[in-house]
């Protein structure tokens, strides 16, 4: 449909100049094709068509999109629209003179089969010639300027896709200040070529005498770029990293730009080593699902909670709102979604999800579609010393969530858990796994009571660490390795899964739409594909080289031993979950394993007389009764003093 009201002056002018152009073709056609008299001749009924066929083609422009690129960033695709039009435009004259004037003057054709052809030509040539002219023209100013203006010379690291897409950021302005002189491709068919006027020096192996060769020529390159294939295994990323900053180099990295962020760069963060290949995601899937929606978030100040408010509102949700117990948080997390460009309206609310009433009262009147339940108490030491805090945020909070979604009619309500409810041996994972179960079992009942026709969903979504958030070990590690050490890790065995905090609750959503299929699956417990786990030791090791200091030289690494509730290994399934492919890259599930609702009930009446009484023992029995798997002993009343070992 035509929106003529979003035309603008530019558009106008570009309308003239195709008008123009398409008047010039046609005479110009003309005139080569007929001489003197014959052209003259035929010049008092061109005039006549002349206006109504300007009109056409500028309506058959505007349909193609001519008019509303922007010759700055013409490219293929908008020259194949210039000969489509062109095309067009062609047909419309053959029609003209084939089935309109020829019978008109009995028989004999106005403009013939060569002029027709001609007219094709010029036509391409014409409504080519300036914008390309432009677009060379702002490339090369552009290109000047990044060489006069103080850039830094660059060598880029990554295949030529890669490095493309930002030499294309580079000749647009998108990034600034930034010279390319050259390209090193982890793959051997990208050696000896040029993209986009920049040549693929070598392989990756050879960063260090690239760099030592333009030095000797008196072009030294002050900064390293690398783009997101740098960073794969077989590229070697942190042996880029090290050479890099021995020679004194700035090193900066090109996020990936699957999700459509525009060609930016930013500093190369430990982070990015630890990836392994992010999942495919399919974001029109996700979108599908949010779009137009009204969505809560409980924890919405949280690092996963932002994230997801974040992630929502780029999905096109209709409505949001955040619940969140802190009050900083919940100002920060509104603050940044409020800054966004989304139509998506905004709402913050403090709340307490333990308080059942205001819980209930909030999503009554909110009335969402989907819960996103990410408020809890989740750091293992602090719940093994107050672990009764944990029963009434992570139990009972959770179990208030689920009800209130539920009386408010939603459609579905994800739990986020952890990969520590399995068999588990914390405070954290225990109480996460009884919630999980009142979630399985809501779920399981609700399959039962309504046939034929949709039910809300409950589901949990299972994952390990997450990169940069509240309470994790990296930004422990950077500030230990900034204030001169020591780094401490509680044992030289513990092993951990990471991955982003993007990536986790896009596949957050993408369980979510998977659990609202039209016909339903019976799993209701999603389980994050984590890669393979990092060894915490190898981590800190990192971090400390790649700070341009020596593990047990300049920074010492000490082990504390390992604290109340943790394990050295991360499990994802208990051995009673029997595990089940769902068909989705980067997620399994796991068949329904829960007690039937009216024993869990009986166990949360008794936990709650439990907990008002503060009896300890009871609560530990019901915990063990309602979870046989839970094998650590009673959380202690003291945590244990800190031992202190150095690094052999």
């Amino acid at each position: 449909m035509m929106n003529f009201r979003n035309l603008t002056q530019r558009n106008l002018l570009i309308a003239t100049h195709d008008a123009l152009a398409t008047a010039a073709a046609l005479f110009a056609s003309f005139f080569l094709r007929f001489d003197g008299d014959l052209f003259w001749s035929r010049v008092p009924l061109l005039l006549q068509i002349m206006p109504y066929f300007i009109a056409f083609s500028v309506v058959v422009g505007y349909l193609f999109k001519l008019t509303t690129t922007k010759w700055r960033f013409i490219s293929l695709p908008d020259a194949l629209n210039i000969v489509r039009v062109a095309t067009v435009l062609t047909l419309a004259l053959v029609v003209l003179d084939y089935l309109i004037v020829a019978p008109a003057v009995g028989g004999t054709f106005f403009l013939g089969r060569i002029t027709i052809i001609l007219y094709w030509f010029l036509e391409i040539l014409f409504l080519s010639a300036a914008r390309f002219a432009y677009r060379y023209f702002r490339y090369t100013r552009v290109r000047r300027h990044a060489r006069t203006e103080g850039a830094s010379p660059a060598l880029l690291i990554g295949r030529a896709a890669d490095a493309e897409v930002l030499l294309r950021g580079i000749e647009s302005g998108a990034v600034k200040q930034l010279w390319p002189v050259g390209v090193l491709s982890p793959s051997p068919s990208d050696r000896g070529q040029t993209i986009r006027d920049v040549p693929v020096l070598g392989g990756i192996d050879d960063v260090e005498d690239v760099i030592r060769d333009y030095e000797q020529r008196g072009k030294p390159i002050a900064r390293v770029v690398m783009t997101p294939s740098a960073f794969e295994p077989e590229a070697r990323p942190e042996a880029v990293l090290m050479r890099a900053k021995r020679l004194g180099l700035i090193v900066s990295r090109m996020p990936s730009l699957e999700s459509g962020d525009a060609p930016r760069l930013t500093a190369v963060a430990v982070e990015d080593l630890l990836l392994r290949p992010s999942e495919k995601i399919d974001y029109a899937r996700l979108e599908a699902l949010v779009k137009g929606k009204s969505v809560i978030v409980t924890g919405g100040g949280g690092s996963i909670g932002a994230e997801i408010c974040d992630r929502v509102a780029t999905f096109g949700a209709a409505r949001l709102l955040v619940i969140e117990n802190s009050e900083p948080a919940l100002y920060a997390v509104t603050e940044a979604l409020g800054a966004r460009d989304g139509g998506a309206i905004i709402e913050g609310r403090i709340a307490d999800i333990r308080d059942r009433e205001r819980v209930m009262r909030l999503m009554d009147e909110f009335k969402p579609d989907i819960v996103f339940h990410a408020a809890a108490l989740k750091h293992v030491p602090i719940l093994e010393r107050d672990w009764s805090e944990g029963v009434k945020t992570n139990i009972f909070g959770s179990v208030n969530v689920a009800d209130a979604a539920l009386a408010a009619g939603a459609e579905a309500m994800v739990m986020i858990s952890t990969d520590k409810a399995i068999e588990p041996v914390s405070m954290l994972g225990l109480t996460k796994r009884f919630a999980e179960m009142y979630c399985q079992a809501l779920d399981h009942d609700l399959a039962a009571q309504v046939a034929g026709r949709p039910r809300m969903r409950l589901i949990s979504v299972r994952f390990g660490n997450v990169l940069a958030s509240n309470g994790s070990v990296v930004p422990k590690f950077k500030a230990q390795i900034e204030a001169g050490g020591p780094v401490t890790v509680t044992h030289p065995d513990m092993v951990r899964y990471f991955m982003t905090i993007r990536e986790a609750c896009d596949l957050v959503i993408t369980a979510a739409a998977h659990a609202l299929a039209p016909v339903r699956p019976d799993v209701s417990v999603y389980v994050l594909n984590m890669g393979q786990p990092v060894k915490i030791v190898d981590l800190a090791e990192r971090m400390i080289r790649l700070s341009g200091l020596e593990p047990g030289l300049d920074i010492e690494i000490t082990f504390t031993g390992m604290r109340p509730g943790e394990r050295l290994n991360e499990i994802l399934f208990a051995n009673e979950e029997p595990t089940v492919e769902i068909g989705l890259a980067g997620i399994m599930a796991a068949k329904p394993n829960e007690p039937p609702m009216p024993t869990l009930r009986k166990w949360l009446a008794a936990l709650e007389e439990a907990i008002a009484r503060d009896d300890r023992a009871t609560i530990k029995a019901v915990l063990k009764d309602a979870i046989p798997e839970f094998g650590a002993a009673a959380p202690p009343e003291e945590t244990p003093s800190v031992i202190r070992l150095s690094k052999a």
